[in-house]
């Protein structure tokens, strides 16, 4: 629901085909078919209405079974309650809709192909990138967490890296013109979203001309794309250029959970040494170009030497999960600069495909560590009890923890639940801001000036439990001020929240976030 999750909304816009056109496209077809199966299933429930009494009977015993499995499962506190909430209200229905998710046969193929790629990249793990173990009692934040990501996500620790940090969209994509223009061996491109217009097009022209100069270019991008951005036939004309492109999990008539876990990575990596993360994706208004809910403010991360190897891991790992494997290791060899600097990167991801919440666990460390102050920036703000308490516990024992969200929304139900935060916050004393020229796209944390996270990952639920995800770790790295001086000139840009503005907020969107708040983990 609520994941830029909700860049989702990006891909509801500019409907300007006829309806002649839509009523004999694929995706209208799609949705048919889909509807078709729904009506099947409604139909075999009324059928099943004749046995009312055995329904009520055996809906009493199955919601007293369920509660029981569901209160004993491993899931976060709210999104048992919201499973509970929807199996007492609904217990043949919800019960189904709850063992179908949970058994569903896409979403495990899918879980053991992941599992299987996983095991063949780690077998390429680079024994050079193993931190000195002098680290441990030298600096045992950065040991604990390099010793974590490795051994739980396989996710290396690289020095000898340059990080540039891009405040703004247009930066971003002025550089990635610039290291484009220079590839001589392989471009990788993992994003959510790809819509034509200026950003794309001038992407598109650099890419066909060095697909035709003997550059292997690879484009993958997410399957809803199809619904509104993109024609569903795009990967086939990208072939006739020379570009080998997929869809990510495309939509097919065929009712499964797994559609629910979309590939919201944005991920560029040049020749093995260069590589492009953070919030932007490729359509104009990331650069503002055109305007969406005012000033788009997003940011980014481009990492030149041993790192980019992260990332193209990350990428190879996709791009594996629907056809043969590729040689992983020709492109991990790629040659890599060596940098003379201080500090240390950890490209990492996450998948909701395992029992582990990676991205959350990052941040969760980073609050839980700061000593003097943790900055963010996040475009939603929908938040399970664990991520509640550590940002109030730390504003609690001192430390100085700011939120800047957007001002100006693009979804009015996922403000709405960020919003229903704001009192507890406000009360514990976290400072929350909101971005007053428009929407804040970012996905920034940064700590006491040496631990940083800029990536795609948004404090809400979709990032954290449903998507496919990644993001740049940076511990002690020059960049990291750069990071903070942003955060400080955004600021000069918000107004803070406090209580009378809470208290005189409409009545409307109050109700709509405590509302919503029930269910939010299922959306």
């Amino acid at each position: 629901m609520q994941s830029d999750n909700n860049d989702s909304g990006t891909l509801l816009k500019k409907g300007k085909k006829g309806l002649h056109h839509i009523i004999f496209s694929r995706t209208a077809v799609i949705i048919l078919l889909l509807l078709i199966q729904v009506l099947i299933l409604f139909g075999v429930f009324r059928f099943l209405g004749q046995y009312m009494v055995y329904y009520f009977s055996g809906g009493i015993i199955l919601s007293l079974v369920m509660v029981f499995y569901i209160m004993n499962s491993r899931a976060d506190p709210t999104v048992k309650l919201s499973w509970l909430l929807l199996v007492l209200a609904a217990p043949i229905a919800g019960s189904l809709l709850y063992i179908y998710i949970k058994t569903n046969l896409g979403y495990r193929a899918l879980q053991l192909r992941i599992q299987k790629i996983q095991q063949d990249m780690a077998q390429n793990q680079d024994d050079c990138v193993k931190l000195p173990e002098n680290l441990r009692d030298t600096d045992p934040v950065l040991y604990r967490m390099a010793d974590y990501m490795e051994k739980v996500g396989g996710f290396s620790a690289y020095s000898n890296t340059d990080v540039t940090y891009f405040p703004f969209g247009e930066a971003k994509f002025e550089e990635m013109l610039r290291q484009l223009s220079k590839a001589e061996s392989f471009i990788f491109m993992e994003y959510f979203i790809v819509e034509e217009g200026h950003m794309w097009n001038s992407i598109l022209e650099i890419l066909k001309e060095k697909a035709a100069q003997g550059v292997e270019v690879r484009v993958m991008y997410d399957g809803t794309c199809a619904f509104s951005t993109l024609p569903y036939s795009y990967p086939e004309q990208l072939k006739k250029m020379g570009i080998q492109c997929k869809m990510f999990a495309p939509i097919r008539p065929v009712l499964s959970t797994h559609y629910n876990n979309r590939d919201h990575r944005k991920i560029l990596v040049i020749d093995g040494h260069t590589a492009f993360t953070g919030g932007v994706n490729l359509a104009d208004e990331y650069i503002n170009r055109i305007e969406r809910f005012g000033r788009w403010k997003d940011t980014a991360v481009m990492v030149r030497g041993q790192a980019a190897r992260g990332f193209t891991s990350m990428f190879l790992q996709m791009w594996n999960l629907t056809e043969k494997a590729i040689d992983n290791k020709k492109y991990l060899d790629a040659p890599c600069n060596s940098f003379d600097t201080d500090g240390y990167v950890i490209p990492y991801g996450d998948n909701p495909m395992d029992d582990e919440l990676f991205g959350e666990m990052v941040y969760l460390d980073i609050i839980n560590q700061a000593q003097k102050y943790v900055h963010i920036m996040t475009p939603y703000l929908i938040l399970d009890q664990q991520m509640i308490t550590a940002l109030t516990f730390a504003a609690k024992r001192g430390v100085d923890v700011k939120l800047i969200l957007p001002h100006i929304p693009d979804k009015v139900y996922a403000f709405s639940l960020a919003k229903s935060h704001y009192k507890e916050l406000l009360d514990a004393g976290v400072s929350v801001y909101e971005y007053t020229p428009g929407f804040v796209h970012a996905k920034v944390f940064v700590c006491d000036d040496y631990r940083a996270v800029v990536g795609t990952i948004n404090l809400d639920y979709r990032s954290l439990y449903h998507h496919f995800e990644c993001a740049a770790y940076l511990h002690k790295v020059s960049a990291i001020s750069d990071i903070e001086a942003d955060i400080q000139r955004t600021l000069e840009e918000c107004k803070k929240v406090d209580h009378d503005d809470v208290k005189n907020e409409k009545i409307k969107m109050k109700l709509m976030g405590h509302i919503l708040k029930l269910v939010a983990p299922l959306m």
